[in-house]
C-alpha cells in the first residue's frame, strides 16, 4: 500500500507583503496544497489584509481558491497579553471561517497562567461555533517558551499547540531531550507543523531572536536543525506548513522564485523523511526476525 502524501503548506510569514489572493496564486504555481493566512496583523507597520465576510479581498481570495484548489488550513495572528481581546479573536474566526480554516494560531505574552488558560478555554469555546480550534504556537521569546509549558495550557484549555522547528531548537526541544520526549508523548495535540532550517547556536540576544524569527529564517535543508527526525515524529495526515521569511532572498528571487524554492527544499526534507522511515522499519523486522 503506498503511504499517504504528506499536505504541504506555503505560510503568510514566507511571504508577508503578498496579499492572500495573490499568495494563494503563488503557492498553485510553486505546487502547494495549502496556505497560511494572516487576518490580523501582528505589528503597526505589517500591511493589514481585510478578510472579513463581505470584503472585496476576502471574495477574491475564495475565487483565487475555487480556480486552483489550493486551500486555506490555518488563520494568524494573536498574541495573547492578558487584556480582553475577545472582539478581535472573534473577528478573525469569522475570517477563518469564511476561508475554511481549521485553526487560529496564538501565541503569549502573559505571564499569568491561570489568566492565561482561561484566555484560551475562552477562545477554544467561541472557537467550536465556526469550526475553528486555537493553536498555541510556544515562541522562544515570549511568556509560553516551551513544549511542557504549551502542553499543559493546551490539555487545561482544549486548544492544539503548533510546532515551530525554530522555536523548538532555539528553547532546546531537540531529539533525545525532554522537551522532545514530552513533545512525541502528546503529539495528537499537533494539527501542523511548521518547517524553516538555521543555524545551531541560539543568537545571542533578545532582539536578534526576534529578528531571525520575523525576517530571516533558513531554507529547509540548509541548517542545522534535524527537519527529517522532526516530521518523521509525525504521521503523514500531520501537514507542513513551510514558514521561512527571509526579506533579502524574496527581493532577488521574485514571490514565485522564493515560493518554489522553498517547494523544492520542503520536498527533499519529506524524501528525508521517508528514508529514516524506510530504514527504521527494515531495522525492527531484523530485530524480530
Amino acid at each position: 500500500m503506498t503511504a499517504p502524501r504528506r499536505q504541504l503548506g506555503l505560510a503568510q510569514l514566507s511571504l508577508l507583503n503578498t496579499a492572500p489572493p495573490q499568495l494563494v496564486a503563488v503557492a498553485a504555481q510553486a505546487g502547494f496544497d495549502f496556505i497560511g493566512a494572516r487576518v490580523r496583523p501582528v505589528t503597526p507597520t505589517e500591511r493589514p489584509y481585510d478578510l472579513q465576510p463581505g470584503s472585496p479581498m476576502l471574495r477574491e481570495t475564495l475565487s483565487r481558491m475555487a480556480d486552483t484548489g489550493v486551500t486555506v488550513r490555518d488563520i494568524e495572528f494573536l498574541l495573547l497579553d492578558g487584556t480582553d481581546q475577545r472582539d478581535a479573536w472573534l473577528a478573525m474566526m469569522e475570517a477563518g471561517q469564511a476561508l475554511g480554516a481549521a485553526s487560529l494560531t496564538v501565541a503569549a505574552s502573559d505571564p499569568d497562567t491561570a489568566r492565561l488558560a482561561d484566555t484560551l478555554a475562552r477562545m477554544t469555546e467561541d472557537g467550536r461555533s465556526y469550526g475553528i480550534v486555537p493553536t498555541l504556537e510556544p515562541i522562544s521569546y515570549q511568556a509560553v517558551n516551551s513544549i511542557p509549558a504549551a502542553v499543559a495550557l493546551a490539555l487545561i484549555s482544549g486548544c492544539n499547540v503548533v510546532v515551530d522547528a525554530l522555536h523548538l531548537n532555539r528553547f532546546g526541544a531537540v531529539p533525545g531531550s525532554p522537551q522532545w520526549q514530552n513533545l512525541e508523548a502528546n503529539r495528537d495535540l499537533v494539527p501542523l507543523l511548521q518547517l524553516c532550517d538555521g543555524p545551531v547556536q541560539r543568537p545571542a540576544s533578545h532582539a536578534a531572536l526576534v529578528a531571525e524569527s520575523r525576517s530571516e529564517r533558513g531554507v529547509p535543508g540548509s541548517g542545522g536543525f534535524d527537519l527529517a527526525a522532526l516530521v518523521n515524529a509525525f504521521p503523514a495526515d500531520v501537514p507542513v506548513s513551510v514558514e521561512v521569511p527571509s526579506d533579502s532572498t524574496v527581493a532577488r528571487l521574485g514571490e514565485l522564485g522564493w515560493a518554489r524554492k522553498l517547494k523544492e527544499a520542503a520536498v527533499a526534507v519529506l524524501a528525508m523523511e521517508s528514508k529514516k522511515t524506510t530504514e527504521k522499519s527494515a531495522i525492527e523486522k531484523a530485530v524480530t526476525a
